[in-house]
């Protein structure tokens, strides 16, 4: 049985989670005062340039972190050069300074010449910053004593501050990766519903996980184009579980590599039976690795309204006529109010075959009252397609281990989806020297 973890039921609140960006970015502030106070610096005359440079730098990806480090950078060296141009100016030509309004004037033109030399070298994100560090430099003017230390200090502050982050960012504390795990994530403890999209965080830290090594395999109850819809541009390391567990589906090559259909024989009497009860309904099928949903019946007010908003999607195909083959049937699903979805399960067990068909009953977006009734084969369950998938990649990694991650309790925030990534982030990469204790909380 494959390991869990999971958050206790009655835990009423979960702490934010203490990041590593949170702990590096107090380490990097600490260096840059420390570094300032060996220097003879104490109290007001301590700068904070490189401390706030510091914070600002500290980016989640290291990668990150030096790109924006070199905007800072740039936009510091321009900013500092117009503002000691201006400064030496008005040295040597008091009388520029002598009308506010001729001064203010010049300032202004200043943060233009700031803000269009960063366009000029190709560092657009750096004209912000550029005009402010020009600002800082000239608005004390006439109380300015020594223009050129005064821009050579803030240079410094930014390139103390610029290189301690990075420094500290690109430190990781020891640790050692499992990648010989394999984690079972659901959907619906990462967003609310299929039509929302992941928050910003969550997503950063998946795709952090999957950049890092880590063997994530996403499930849902619903098709592939859920995915595609809530987490676009993520870069998936590990086959998708979809349709209940009914198939198995490689997001990177757009194809199903297994799929549990429905035998003939057994969708055949079903199928018969609902055209007998004038009960509309919509087959599922998977053809040439695309999901195709076909009606059969007439469509009522609530399957037009669900067939409106779900064909919008590029991911599947809605088609009319009959099915293209009846080995092709994933599931069939029923939607209407929870008393005729009653009514029609009990009229379907005649000639459901008891072992061979699964039936669940979900509640269904467009109405309180609405209900939707799934019919799949036995075995199309998730564990069943853990276990599968597992097979399928023990083929060439026999030392997998299968651990899934779930909340107990129902979805109720972002912060829900991002302790659950945090989880999964502290059983890949453990630290080597967190208590045993700490780290059977962990693994589970």
């Amino acid at each position: 049985m494959p390991r869990l973890l999971h958050r206790e039921d009655d835990e009423p609140w979960v702490l934010p989670h203490l990041g590593q960006r949170i702990v590096k970015t107090t380490v990097a502030v600490f260096l840059c005062l420390l570094f300032y106070y060996l220097r003879g610096y104490r109290g007001q005359d301590m700068p904070t340039e490189a401390a706030i440079t510091a914070i600002l730098c500290m980016q989640p990806y290291v990668r990150d972190t030096g790109a924006y480090a070199l905007n800072r950078f740039v936009g510091t060296l321009i900013g500092a050069f117009w503002g000691l141009l201006l400064l030496l100016l008005l040295n040597d030509f008091p009388s520029l300074g002598a009308s506010v309004l001729l001064l203010y004037a010049m300032m202004a033109v200043g943060v233009l010449l700031s803000l269009y030399s960063a366009v000029l070298v190709r560092t657009p994100d750096a004209s912000g910053l550029a005009s402010i560090v020009f600002l800082c430099i000239v608005i004390s003017f006439p109380d300015v004593e020594a223009p050129l230390r005064q821009a050579a200090h803030r240079i410094l502050g930014v390139f103390v501050g610029t290189a301690v982050a990075t420094a500290v960012n690109v430190f990781r504390l020891p640790r050692r990766k499992r990648p010989e795990q394999v984690f079972f994530l659901r959907m619906k403890d990462l967003a609310p519903d299929r039509f929302t999209h992941l928050s910003g965080t969550a997503l950063m830290q998946l795709n952090y996980l999957y950049g890092d090594g880590a063997k994530i395999c996403l499930m849902s109850e619903h098709a592939p184009a859920f995915f595609a819809l809530q987490m676009s541009g993520v870069k998936l390391s590990a086959p998708l579980i979809v349709m209940d567990g009914a198939a198995v589906y490689d997001a990177n090559e757009n194809r199903y590599l297994q799929a549990l259909t429905i035998p003939p024989e057994d969708s055949a009497p079903v199928r018969e039976r609902l055209a007998a009860l004038g009960v509309s309904f919509f087959i599922y099928t998977i053809h040439n690795d695309k999901a195709c949903v076909f009606h059969n019946g007439e469509y009522r007010e609530e399957e037009r309204v669900v067939l409106e908003r779900m064909r919008r999607s590029p991911y599947r195909s809605y088609l009319e006529g009959e099915i293209y083959d009846p080995a092709e049937i994933v599931y069939l699903k029923i939607i209407a109010p929870y008393g005729r979805i009653e009514e029609i399960e009990h009229s379907l067990r005649a000639v459901l075959p008891r072992g061979r068909l699964r039936r669940v009953v979900r509640p269904q977006q467009g109405g309180d009252d609405l209900a939707a009734l799934y019919i799949y084969a036995h075995g199309a369950t998730m564990e069943q397609a853990q276990r599968r998938l597992m097979e399928t990649l023990r083929e060439e990694e026999p030392s997998l281990v299968p651990v899934s991650v779930r909340l107990r309790a129902p979805y109720r925030s972002e912060r829900d989806a991002i302790h659950l990534l945090h989880l999964v982030g502290s059983a890949y990469e453990p630290l080597f020297f967190a208590p045993k204790q700490y780290r059977r909380e962990i693994v589970g």
